[in-house]
């Protein structure tokens, strides 16, 4: 009986799974304290949020030193459902660290809109989010992927449609709803019939089990390896199932939309990459084409979606950024479908990684400056940010710099070098036509990149608008602009940083 006891009783390996678990127990920790605290002290849970996402951030550092692993079948340490290396941290550090940056928007945005947002239903939702963000990159077996994938999504619908009295918050709530719960059932499906097919759950396990599937089962494998890429491709806002992307961006507070833009892109990508390159290497003949089909599609859609922005229009300067998003997603598919055809999908993940990495923090910064012009201008459009430089140089310096990372122009050198990794993985896989897609793409980018920037330092339209900038907002913009400048004097960092040893 104890030898039963004992193959059934798990050790857990608690500094590995200290970031998402710190998350969630301070999500808790602020839902049960918003009974007990006033309504003048309601910031305080605002701060209390910044610092447990700072203190899971920070619990990344004793985990560099190995990869850990824990919750491992009995009797065979090589199969585990979570796993702590390399890969695991560079997202948990995107996830933790995004999810820091928009809590520290949020900060401001509630008191700006305290009427109408629940402080404590707020950062429960948050907290909630990033644990789940911060589990999936780790999860190494299909239904600890699918948990974390709906711990990260379910508390971002109710995040978008947060705001008492705002019918489009809540329809752009509606539409996320809808997207992402059609996502999770054709994903569910296909993780049915993988499982049906291989009989275990264990990414490392199917890899090996998949290939030597009984011939009356292979084409229920096929089926549920194309169902699985169609779910994950609605996470990830790949065309054609981007739909929700604008609507939900503006509708949503804008700290969320930065978090969904960021966090939301690095939980589907990182699913995407562990279901194709860990758990179905041998159908990279399927999926390999399909991404790279994927990828040229949606940059594509994204970026000529953005060019079409008119300047005037309302809440334009948003939508530029939700299509652009959608633009930027297409450059992160392409090193995952390069990965199909080299015999090293290492490096081309690590491109992935790379990109992640420099997108996340110059798009979490331009959406803090979207925020800052936001709070005198409600309609945030384009034509707004006319003479910018005029009432705010530091935010309209900061805004040129981020567009012009976005864009891959100097002085914005880690835009520009993440876009040539990219650039590179695609070439080396022999996907010239996808270079030759992606480098068109780049051009058309540039337009409305550049046009924004330009428009930053004309001269206003009457008085310049004074943009009085909180100590919260000060604190996001400048944790940002020097990441962007850090990254740009030393580009090797995060490219060598990423595309070593990820599994």
């Amino acid at each position: 009986m104890s030898a039963l006891a004992q193959s059934v009783v798990q050790s857990v390996d608690w500094l590995a799974i200290a970031p998402p678990t710190i998350a969630a127990l301070v999500g808790l920790a602020v839902l049960v304290a918003d009974l007990f605290v006033p309504e003048a002290r309601k910031p305080l849970l605002g701060w209390i949020s910044v610092a447990g996402l700072a203190a899971a951030t920070l619990m990344l550092l004793p985990l560099l030193d190995g990869d850990r692993s824990t919750f491992c079948l009995p009797g065979d340490a090589s199969v585990c459902s979570y796993t702590a290396d390399h890969f695991t941290l560079v997202i948990q550090f995107l996830a933790l660290g995004g999810a820091l940056l928009a809590a520290l928007m949020s900060v401001t945005n509630l008191r700006d809109d305290h009427q109408r947002v629940p402080a404590g239903e707020f950062w429960f939702l948050l907290l909630s989010s990033a644990a789940g963000a911060a589990l999936l990159p780790a999860s190494r077996d299909l239904a600890t992927l699918i948990v974390a994938l709906e711990v990260a999504s379910l508390p971002a619908f109710a995040l978008v449609g947060i705001r008492h009295g705002d019918k489009r918050s809540s329809e752009a709530a509606l539409k996320f709803f809808l997207s992402s719960v059609t996502a999770t059932a054709v994903s569910l499906m296909g993780i049915s019939f993988v499982y049906a097919s291989t009989g275990t759950l264990y990414l490392t396990q199917i890899a090996q089990r998949i290939q030597h599937v009984d011939g009356r089962l292979d084409t229920l494998a096929q089926t549920g390896v194309v169902l699985t890429l169609v779910g994950f491709a609605f996470k990830t806002a790949a065309v054609p199932f981007h739909f929700w992307v604008p609507d939900t961006y503006v509708g949503a507070p804008l700290p969320v939309a930065a978090y969904l833009s960021v966090v939301g892109k690095a939980v589907g990508f990182s699913g995407l990459i562990l279901v194709t390159v860990v758990a179905l290497p041998s159908y990279a003949d399927v999926w390999g084409p399909a991404l790279a089909a994927l990828a040229a599609l949606t940059m594509t859609v994204g970026n000529v979606g953005a060019l079409r922005q008119q300047a005037t229009r309302a809440y334009s300067a948003v939508r530029l950024l939700a299509w652009s998003s959608v633009g930027q997603a297409g450059y992160l598919l392409v090193p995952i479908a390069a990965a199909a055809y080299v015999k090293d999908g290492q490096k081309a993940i690590g491109s992935t990684v790379a990109y992640a990495l420099m997108y996340g923090a110059v798009n979490l910064g331009a959406f803090a400056v979207a925020a800052l012009v936001g709070r005198t201008k409600s309609l945030n459009r384009i034509s707004d940010y006319r003479g910018l430089y005029a009432s705010n140089p530091a935010a309209a310096l900061l805004l040129a710099f981020f567009l012009l990372c976005l864009a891959g122009l100097p002085p914005g050198i880690i835009g520009l070098f993440a876009k040539v990794t990219v650039f590179a993985s695609a070439v080396d896989a022999g996907l010239g036509w996808l270079a030759v897609v992606m480098a068109v793409n780049v051009v058309i980018a540039l337009f409305y990149y550049l046009q924004w920037t330009a428009l930053l330092f004309r001269a206003p339209e009457g008085a310049p608008a004074r943009h009085r900038v909180p100590a919260p907002l000060t604190a996001a913009l400048a944790l940002t602009g020097v990441l962007g400048v850090v990254l740009s004097g030393a580009p090797q960092l995060v490219l060598r940083f990423a595309a070593t040893g990820l599994f």
